[in-house]
C-alpha cells in the first residue's frame, strides 16, 4: 500500500459569499466565486505548498466542484507548476459543502434557522431542503474508501491535497482520526488556505498524526468574547449564514454554555491515529464530554 507521506487540507479562499452573506439569495452556492484577496490566499498557499514539497514527489488533488475550491485549486497550482513536480487533478462531488438548501430566504428566516441550529446542535442539525454536518460524514466516509482503494496503487503519488470547504474539512478530519460528535462542535472554522497538514509517521504503522491543530472553542475565555462580534468570529458562521454583531454575540454565548467544560478525553490522543476505518460514526473507545 503506497500511502502518501502526507495529506493536506485546504479550505477554498475568500469568497464573494463570505463577503457579503446577501450574495447567497441570488447566486447558487457552487458558483460563488472568490474575491480578490481569496485570489491572493490561494496563491499564497502555492507558495506553502511549494516550501514543503521534496524534489521527488508527485502530488495528487481532489478538489471541490464548487467554482471557489477549483479557483482556489488553480491559485495552488499557479505556486508548484514551474518546480517540475508531477500532478495529478480530480474533481471530486463527495468534497462539497454542506448543502444549505438552495437559494437563502430573507435575513430573517435565516436568523432563526441559525438560531435553531445553534440551539439543536450543529453536527446532527439538518438544514431544511439541505443536508445535516452528519449527512456530510457519510460523504467523508464513502470518499475515504475511495481513497484506500486509491493507497493500494504502489504509484499513488507522495502528496495528497484536498481543497474543499470548512464544514467539509472539519467532518473529514473527525472521521479520520475518529473524533466525538462533541469535539467535533467544539472546533472552530478552518482558516482560509491555511494548510492543514496529516503525516504519515512510518512506513510500519501507517498512522498519521495532525501536524496543524484547530482552535477549539473551549479554549476561549469569558472575557475574550467580543462586545459585538468581530471578524474572526463571523467567519465561524457559514458563508451562506446572515448574521449580525447581535446575533453573533448570541451564539457564542451559547456556544460557551455548551462547550464551557468539554474536555478532549485523557484516552484518546485526537492527534495520533490510523486511518479512519469505515465503519461506524463513532470509535466505540470516545466517550461523550462531560458537561456542568
Amino acid at each position: 500500500m503506497a500511502k502518501p507521506r502526507l495529506i493536506i487540507l485546504v479550505r477554498h479562499g475568500e469568497s464573494q459569499g463570505n463577503r457579503d452573506k446577501s450574495v447567497n439569495r441570488y447566486t447558487p452556492n457552487h458558483k460563488v466565486p472568490l474575491t480578490e484577496r481569496g485570489h491572493c490566499q490561494a496563491r499564497a498557499a502555492g507558495d506553502d505548498l511549494r516550501s514543503i514539497l521534496k524534489p521527488d514527489d508527485s502530488v495528487c488533488f481532489y478538489t471541490s466542484p464548487y467554482m471557489r475550491a477549483r479557483q482556489t485549486m488553480n491559485g495552488i497550482i499557479d505556486g508548484i507548476k514551474d518546480t517540475g513536480v508531477q500532478y495529478k487533478i480530480y474533481e471530486e462531488p463527495r468534497m462539497r459543502e454542506q448543502d444549505f438548501g438552495n437559494f437563502q430566504g430573507t435575513a430573517q428566516e435565516m436568523e432563526d434557522m441559525w438560531n435553531e441550529r445553534a440551539e439543536y446542535g450543529h453536527f446532527f442539525y439538518r438544514i431544511p431542503h439541505g443536508e445535516s454536518a452528519a449527512d456530510v460524514y457519510d460523504r467523508c466516509a464513502s470518499f475515504n474508501e475511495t481513497l484506500f482503494r486509491q493507497f493500494n496503487k504502489a504509484n499513488f503519488p507522495s502528496v495528497l491535497v484536498l481543497v474543499t470547504h470548512g464544514i467539509w474539512a472539519r467532518v473529514f478530519l473527525t472521521k479520520w482520526f475518529r473524533w466525538s460528535v462533541e469535539y467535533f462542535e467544539d472546533l472552530q472554522n478552518v482558516p482560509h488556505c491555511k494548510l492543514i497538514r496529516m503525516e504519515r509517521q512510518d512506513e510500519h504503522n501507517q498512522k498519521y498524526k495532525l501536524i496543524d491543530t484547530l482552535a477549539r472553542w473551549s479554549d476561549m475565555k469569558r472575557p475574550e468574547w467580543p462586545a459585538t462580534g468581530g471578524e474572526a468570529m463571523l467567519d465561524e458562521m457559514s458563508e451562506n449564514e446572515e448574521s449580525t454583531p447581535e446575533l453573533t454575540s448570541l451564539k457564542l454565548k451559547r456556544r460557551f454554555d455548551r462547550l464551557k467544560c468539554h474536555k478532549k478525553p485523557s484516552h484518546i490522543d485526537a492527534e495520533l491515529s490510523d486511518s479512519g476505518s469505515i465503519d461506524g460514526v463513532l470509535h466505540e473507545k470516545l466517550q461523550p464530554a462531560h458537561f456542568n
